[in-house]
């Protein structure tokens, strides 16, 4: 089964069932709403342009795919630095959600990455290593290496309470 997204409905159910992941995915990297705006509207006129994916799943891991690469260029472009949260995350994340938020940003981009989509968006190593194209055992690994620091991190926290 093929999903062609010609139809400007469909588009439109595609544009509102990924629109809070996105921008999810897109502050965790870039830590500024209005950034992440960008490049969720970015990701949105790709998709545009693309059109065609093998099934929803092919759809959601090119979603993913392209709001972490645009991340990068952002990235690239301009080094930010830290900025404390506010506002932003009380309505892209659940309280649940933003528990450890401060400590995940210290991470680098990559890391926080891969924190990201495996507790927050649920994959498992091997659909984060198809997404962003990378062995699974190079995911094992990321992800091993990124708990570990984010363990430092919450560690030295408790240790200056």
């Amino acid at each position: 089964m093929e999903l062609d997204l010609k139809d400007k409905q469909k588009t439109e159910k595609v544009v509102e069932a990924y629109s809070d992941m996105i921008m999810r995915i897109a502050y965790q990297n870039l830590k500024c709403v209005h950034e992440a705006e960008d490049v969720m509207q970015e990701v949105f006129l790709a998709l545009i342009n693309k059109r065609k994916f093998a099934d929803d799943e092919h759809l959601k891991a090119w979603l993913i795919r392209v709001t972490v690469n645009k991340c990068r260029d952002v990235l690239r472009k301009k080094r930010r630095s830290d900025l404390p949260l506010g506002v932003a995350e009380s309505f892209l994340f659940s309280p649940e959600q933003s528990g450890i938020l401060e400590e995940i940003f210290e991470l680098p981009p990559d890391d926080r990455t891969v924190i990201y989509l495996h507790y927050y968006e649920g994959y498992n190593a091997a659909e984060i290593g198809k997404i962003l194209k990378k062995s699974e055992n190079a995911i094992y690994i990321k992800l091993t290496r990124a708990r570990e620091k984010l363990k430092d991190i919450l560690l030295k926290e408790g240790e200056n309470e």
